[in-house]
């Protein structure tokens, strides 16, 4: 037997009884479980804010209907009458249904959003489109809750004006509250309906 053989030999057997040990072996019990998770998006919750239609209200105030929120401000050039001009064509596709919808759409400029300019403004689009607007703190902690960006952007051109930076994504509730899914502002009308159809045959 050549030096080569008896290396590739010896080399084997070496192998095998490692595999065999480790088979041997019982299981480990201090590796850490549940690493991976399927937990539902921690998006909306709570809010108290004041509503277009009189009032104020809370997220416990639309229970039992499906939510479509909407964050924006009535100074938005494009985004936000884009996204509402969605919303509103998707609730005309409802028809009757559209009533069991809640589409809210949250002020991230409550300094300039009143209540009656907002709802105005919302009226604009569809009469069953509600404005909420409130206090700083409280529209910023609504905006917190469904992890929405919003900056302010002083104008560079008029001293005192200012624009708000935000995203621009619709967030459809379920009718206990419960986060479904999120649609960007430019989603179509139809894909909007069908979604929102979908979701009050579950509730």
């Amino acid at each position: 037997m050549t030096p080569r053989t008896i290396l590739v030999t010896v080399l084997g057997l070496l192998t095998g009884a490692a595999v065999a040990l480790t088979l041997a072996m019982p299981p480990r019990t201090d590796l850490p479980k549940n690493t991976t998770s399927q937990g539902q998006a921690r998006i909306g919750g709570p809010f108290t804010l004041t509503s277009t239609q009189g009032g104020a209200v809370t997220d416990q105030t639309y229970l039992g209907r499906p939510m479509l929120v909407y964050f924006g401000f009535t100074h938005c050039p494009d985004i936000c009458p884009a996204g509402l001009q969605i919303i509103s064509a998707a609730l005309d596709k409802l028809g009757d249904k559209a009533a069991k919808i809640a589409p809210l759409f949250i002020t991230l400029d409550p300094e300039r959003d009143t209540v009656a300019k907002l709802g105005a403004y919302v009226q604009s689009f569809h009469h069953g489109i509600v404005g909420l607007t409130g206090t700083l703190e409280q529209t910023a902690a609504a905006a917190k809750t469904y992890r929405v960006y919003a900056k302010k952007v002083p104008s560079g051109t008029a001293p005192g004006e200012y624009s708000i930076d935000h995203s621009g994504f619709m967030y459809l509730m379920d009718a206990r509250g419960k986060f479904v899914t999120h649609f960007p502002h430019n989603v179509s009308a139809d894909k909007l309906a069908s979604a929102l159809t979908e979701t009050l045959a579950k509730n």
